[in-house]
């Protein structure tokens, strides 16, 4: 596996604005097709972003106050709740489950993917903003089905800064579809379904390459929950990978 400083390309290695303490954020990787082989959803960011411009990412972003308080269906593995308590202050079951939250909501508020089902009717009292659109379509967030694969902290002094957990999860778990949410005036201006290899080929952000090679090799494990989680941080000035 490439390291990620080898990937590592001269704008991202530009340490330029004040340090700031890392946000908790999450991202989701949804799969589609035979498991051996899936393609991967990913999409492309407004040029005119300061973070990441241009880049081909996966839908996520930080927690938002609403994510500890939406009714959800299910709730995480145990395994996942364990790694996601794992190296952290203040650890907590609300914080774990915001963090799933957190990616179900950023996907469909960038993408117009539902993650969940309709069977139970819509959600009552969800939160106002995003998460009362989605229960306004009539799916419930599930949770049971995501699958923990990665963390990951950004260096310092970058001009944003994120402790992002990464999820995965089929795309049998797509509850809705909701059109218009990409566009040329949107977070994301397009959206893609591509293999891994082809991934490989897109105008990546380095950790994100990093994470495809960390999908590849969980999915030819078996994708189990009781795999490690790999967690990416830098520590005196070089990257350090350990797991959870």
């Amino acid at each position: 596996m490439t390291s990620m400083t080898d990937r590592m390309t001269n704008v991202e290695r530009e340490r330029l604005w004040p340090n700031v303490r890392p946000r908790d954020a999450a991202t989701l990787i949804l799969l589609d097709g035979d498991q051996t082989a899936p393609k991967v959803l990913m999409g492309r960011r407004h040029s005119g972003h300061r973070f990441m411009p241009g880049k081909f990412v996966f839908p996520g972003g930080r927690i938002e106050v609403g994510d500890r308080s939406m009714m959800a269906a299910g709730t995480l593995d145990a395994a996942v709740e364990r790694r996601l308590l794992a190296r952290v202050q203040r650890p907590s079951l609300q914080r774990a489950r915001a963090l799933a939250m957190a990616a179900i909501r950023e996907t469909f508020e960038e993408t117009g993917i539902l993650l969940g089902t309709g069977e139970h009717g819509a959600p009552e009292d969800a939160p106002e903003g995003v998460w009362r659109d989605f229960a306004g379509h009539g799916i419930f967030p599930v949770l049971e089905n995501l699958h923990f694969i990665a963390r990951a902290v950004t260096p310092p002094k970058r001009p944003k800064r994120f402790d992002t957990r990464f999820f995965a999860v089929d795309a049998t778990g797509i509850g809705k579809r909701v059109d218009g949410m990409v566009g040329p005036d949107s977070e994301l201006v397009e959206l893609v379904w591509v293999d891994l290899d082809e991934a490989m080929t897109l105008d990546l952000p380095t950790i994100t390459g990093v994470i495809l090679d960390e999908l590849r090799a969980r999915i030819a494990a078996g994708m189990g929950q009781h795999l490690p989680v790999p967690f990416y941080y830098e520590r005196r000035g070089r990257f350090v990978r350990e797991e959870l």
